[in-house]
């Protein structure tokens, strides 16, 4: 994997502002955009370390222009497990599927008693 570089907006409008000026700044790929909540987006980058800084820099300075910038981030070797947190939806907690809980099985169907009449009646 390439570097990887990150940068984190409050809100939309900041993001695809600083995504639009990485791109056009330097050779780099947009991984993608996450919503991370609470109006939080993250603009994912890759590409060369040198361009990836670059790209970085032009966005963060663009958006904080026209919005709220949090962080930004360049990661110049990422290792290979990063796919894994890169690629994660960020709605799932925990990051692995639930087991499914076995079915219970229904009671068997008991007929109901009799009523015993009391000895006095």
């Amino acid at each position: 994997m390439q570097a990887l570089g990150f940068i984190e907006t409050v809100g939309l409008v900041a993001a695809t502002e600083a995504a639009d000026s990485a791109l056009k700044s330097a050779s780099v790929s947009l991984i993608g955009t996450q919503s991370v909540g609470s109006g939080y987006f993250t603009v994912i980058l890759t590409g060369d370390v040198s361009a990836i800084k670059s790209a970085v820099e032009a966005g963060t300075e663009s958006a904080s222009a026209i919005g709220q910038v949090v962080a930004s981030q360049v990661i110049a070797n990422p290792h290979v497990d990063m796919e894994k947190v890169v690629f994660e939806d960020p709605r799932k907690s925990g990051g692995s599927k639930p087991e499914k809980a076995p079915k219970a099985t229904p009671a068997p169907a008991v007929k109901p008693a009799q009523k015993k009449k009391s000895p006095g009646v």
